[in-house]
């Protein structure tokens, strides 16, 4: 399907950012869509919207679109369990949801998956959970340091210290007497 064919203008943004449509994104569009209506939430500026994708896959891509939800903001997080299922926190109203694909794409084709995805209701596709976890803390910028050792700028939470030295965690040798 050409991009310029897609009607929807939001799906239409969020394919041409993931470089073209197909059923995983598809699954993040109606993800998004159903936690806007959800949780009352919109394009997030800063970290007030908070998502928690339990995988990485093609969904993601609509999910930073239309949320406004990136790694490098803070606002997206991962807890990879290789599930179709997204946490979504509004910070603003303290309201949460666990949104979960009902059903994957078992024996129909690919076509016909991507048509059911578009087709279905929003109660059809997902189960609503209660979310499994705490709301993340927002961002915190770190102070970084030069490894002692390969010279890299590294951010204080992910040095370690070795015989009294700062070092990154790739130069570090990690201790333990079990394996």
């Amino acid at each position: 399907m050409d991009l310029k064919d897609i009607k929807d203008e939001e799906l239409r943004k969020c394919a041409e950012f993931h470089g073209h449509i197909c059923p995983g994104l598809t699954i993040g569009y109606r993800a998004a869509q159903y936690a806007k209506k959800l949780l009352d939430i919109s394009f997030s500026e800063d970290e007030d919207v908070v998502c928690v994708s339990e995988n990485d896959a093609c969904g993601v891509d609509a999910i930073q679109v239309l949320l406004g939800c990136s790694a490098g903001k803070g606002n997206l997080l991962f807890h990879m369990r290789g599930k179709q299922a997204f946490s979504f926190y509004n910070r603003k109203n303290g309201k949460s949801v666990r949104l979960v694909l009902k059903e994957g794409k078992e024996d129909r084709s690919r076509e016909e998956w991507q048509k059911e995805l578009e087709e279905k209701s929003d109660e059809e596709l997902f189960e609503i959970k209660e979310v499994t976890f705490e709301l993340p803390e927002k961002a915190r910028i770190f102070v970084s340091y030069p490894c002692e050792k390969c010279g890299e700028m590294t951010a204080e939470s992910f040095i370690r210290l070795e015989d009294g030295k700062k070092l990154c965690l790739d130069c570090y040798e990690e201790y333990s007497r079990f394996s």
